[in-house]
């Protein structure tokens, strides 16, 4: 890691500057300076740091930082569970992560406080100048676009959180991925379209005997303070040190729980768990903590002049599940790439690809994701859903792989991977829950 002084006079123009350490950011200043470039990572706060967030690697985001050559330390560091235990409406069910191609059938538990510093430490080796408890103030000399109205920028003017210190520091490219608050995304002109899904999550952590199980728990009928089912979920994720991560999160759009008190919802699901668990307020380590999650690519746009957004700064979080930290390491990756493109070629208009080749590897699953988010935030529907698919296990195994995003196609296309979710989900989701909606089985369809 390198102090604000090191890196302005080492460096007058990087390649590419970062805005945020998380997921994203950490990763696509890895693939960067893996490849060579000069690149400049800003992390307002100091690692290591807390971050709300399920601490759950799922198998995609495993795949990634085994691709980064970092799988074995975060064995080390983590917890390795084999898949998920689901629960709702009187029946549960255990599912292995589905064997894959390209994925492993396992993921991790191990806290953003211990994982983000480690891919940020990463880009670091390969030679990125990351800084600590620095934060990205305002857009330097920034300039209006052409044809997308998004904003351009020479750089970024940064403070020093721990001197003072002010200084600027500038980039040929400028990659914003410090999260869906990003005060500089806005300054670049992305908006959040509020028509498409918004997740909302809490989470707390309690000592538990059952640290170390095998399973990460999903409860699918979680209920507010009048007893009436929301559309969302309840987890308990086992972190293997003698800690579970206890949370709730909110799968919904149309302001569908508008008005629900999550403090209360966390509360009301502990109690929930609490024996079986062992969960009481002694066993509490401290007073829950959440945010607001936009998802499938709901903020845009994600290209500028010579700009760039990246992870929860462009809505990279699944509906189906609200699982973010794999999409943003993809999507750092892909950035990266593009810009090596952008570098290599000496043209900026190269950074078009990047919102082409998210579209294309996101943009069907994404949309059939928000649909599915819709369907399931009508009561009626959700009980259906999880109340009959949970008592078959071959249902509840295929929606998983969807949910996920784990489906093993022989063809590749977004075009196929789209209508092969949307034709999985109808015969995953029981014939009931589409009569209540349309007034027809799956087979009139």
């Amino acid at each position: 890691m390198k102090s604000l002084s090191d890196v302005v006079a080492k460096e007058t123009i990087y390649d590419v500057v970062i805005v945020g350490g998380g997921p994203s950011g950490s990763a696509c200043a890895y693939w960067l300076a893996h490849a060579g470039w000069s690149v400049c990572l800003i992390e307002k706060k100091h690692f290591p740091r807390e971050k709300t967030c399920g601490d759950g690697l799922t198998p995609r985001a495993v795949h990634q930082l085994s691709e980064m050559g970092l799988e074995g330390i975060v064995a080390a560091n983590g917890h390795k569970y084999n898949g998920l235990r689901a629960f709702g409406f009187g029946a549960s069910l255990e599912m292995n992560w589905p064997e894959h191609p390209i994925f492993p059938n396992y993921g991790y538990t191990i806290t953003r406080f211990n994982l983000d510093g480690l891919v940020a430490e990463n880009a670091a080796k390969y030679g990125a100048a990351v800084l600590n408890g620095v934060e990205a103030l305002d857009l330097l000399e920034p300039v209006p676009g052409e044809e997308s109205g998004l904003v351009g920028a020479s750089g970024v003017v940064v403070k020093d959180k721990d001197t003072g210190a002010s200084t600027e520091i500038r980039g040929r490219y400028l990659v914003i991925g410090d999260g869906q608050n990003s005060r500089l995304g806005r300054e670049l002109g992305v908006t959040r379209n509020r028509d498409w899904p918004m997740g909302m999550a809490l989470r707390g952590y309690y000592t538990s005997d059952r640290h170390d199980e095998p399973w990460i728990d999903s409860h699918l009928d979680i209920r507010d303070t009048n007893g009436e089912v929301v559309p969302g979920y309840g987890w308990i994720f086992p972190l293997g040190d003698g800690r579970v991560n206890v949370g709730v999160g909110l799968l919904s759009t149309s302001g569908a729980w508008k008005g629900v008190n999550t403090t209360k919802l966390q509360e009301y699901f502990v109690a929930q768990v609490a024996d079986a668990w062992g969960l009481s307020d002694e066993t509490c380590l401290g007073p829950p903590t959440g945010g607001r999650l936009p998802m499938g690519l709901s903020i845009g746009p994600r290209v500028g002049v010579n700009t760039l957004t990246i992870g929860d700064a462009s809505g990279m979080v699944n509906p189906f599940n609200g699982e973010g930290i794999a999409y943003g390491y993809e999507s750092g990756r892909l950035a990266a790439s593009v810009l090596g493109e952008a570098l290599l070629a000496n043209d900026p208009s190269a950074l078009r690809l990047y919102d082409e080749r998210l579209q294309g590897a996101y943009g069907d699953y994404f949309k059939v994701a928000r649909g599915f988010v819709r369907l399931i935030s009508e009561p009626r529907i959700l009980a259906a859903c999880v109340g009959m698919g949970l008592r078959v296990a071959p249902v509840m195994n295929e929606l998983l792989a969807v949910m996920a995003n784990l489906m093993s196609n022989d063809d590749k296309g977004p075009a196929e991977i789209g209508y092969r979710a949307v034709s999985r989900l109808a015969k995953a989701i029981p014939d009931q829950a589409w009569e209540l909606v349309f007034g027809e089985s799956t087979l009139a369809r």
